[in-house]
């Protein structure tokens, strides 16, 4: 419905004002059904001789997961009378869908004696198994944890796609033309691929029961199950999720989400983070001889 409003003016310009209100309403009218439509959904690139997206780049996350994937506040270091500020927590209000994981009652348990227990030293083979955050120790990160600990790199080819992470170096191949079975457990597990659409959908199993999601001590058993989809939502961002199976320690499945961010710097490249050198004093420290006094 268009109201027209009447306006008399006494010096004979009264009609061109009826016209013009009359023409802004008309004008607002034709407009906004073009405003109510959808944009296009993204179409990515396509991998040159595939049908496939082309997902190559390097790729970050630019949240607060590494420290806790749950919601959390900020919080000291560690060492705080040492190192101030450095090394505090940042807050972040976490990736899990619903904010909590679902942990059995005992499983929970063993998380809060994990982040107690992060910093322990690993001085016997039963402690370096056992307690103690496995990033301290430079061990390979695991899915999805090394997703969200720095700049990675997708190098996708139409048979196979290597993941190549800046911590500890760490690698995977995603098998995409063929599904071999797992030779045995790793730290990084064994990654099937397929596509869904646009979406990269990866299966991995395998993983063994040593590394974590996080600093905060959230962890799983040898029966992980993940499955991470990565989903093209611009040129320049990626939406990635993960759901996570682990019967041992959780009530039900539950997935984490967040998008990751293409690096467009010039040279953009990931680069060596060799910390096995950064951790000897901390894991080997007490088996070096003492300087005589």
């Amino acid at each position: 419905m268009i109201t027209v409003i009447k306006v008399r003016v006494t010096n004979g310009r009264g009609t061109r004002v009826i016209f013009f209100f009359a023409t802004v309403a008309l004008l607002w009218f034709a407009v906004r059904p073009a405003a109510a439509q959808q944009p296009a959904a993204y179409r990515a690139p396509r991998l040159p001789g595939t049908p496939n997206p082309d997902l190559n780049g390097l790729w970050q996350a630019l949240n607060t997961a590494s420290w806790n994937i749950e919601p959390h506040a900020a919080g000291p270091s560690p060492f705080p009378a040492l190192m101030g500020a450095l090394g505090a927590v940042p807050a972040g209000q976490g990736v899990v869908e619903g904010g909590k994981i679902p942990y059995l009652p005992a499983a929970e348990a063993k998380r809060n004696e994990n982040y107690a227990k992060r910093l322990t030293r690993p001085v016997t083979r039963e402690l370096n198994d056992t307690t103690g955050d496995p990033e301290a120790k430079c061990y390979l990160p695991g899915v999805p944890r090394a997703t969200y600990m720095g700049p990675f790199q997708i190098i996708e080819t139409a048979k196979q796609i290597l993941m190549s992470y800046e911590f500890a170096n760490a690698t995977r191949i995603v098998y995409m033309d063929r599904k071999p079975k797992s030779p045995s457990e790793s730290w990084m597990g064994w990654s099937i691929g397929s596509w869904d659409g646009d979406t990269l959908v990866i299966d991995v199993t395998d993983q063994n029961d040593k590394t974590w999601f996080d600093r905060a001590g959230n962890f799983h058993s040898e029966a992980l199950h993940v499955v991470e989809r990565y989903t093209p939502m611009t040129p320049y961002h990626l939406m990635y999720e993960a759901t996570i199976e682990d019967p041992k320690v959780f009530t039900r499945p539950w997935k984490m989400s967040m998008p990751l961010y293409r690096h467009v710097e010039q040279n953009a490249q990931a680069l060596e983070f060799k910390c096995v050198e950064f951790s000897e004093e901390f894991m080997y420290g007490h088996l070096l001889d003492k300087p005589s006094k």
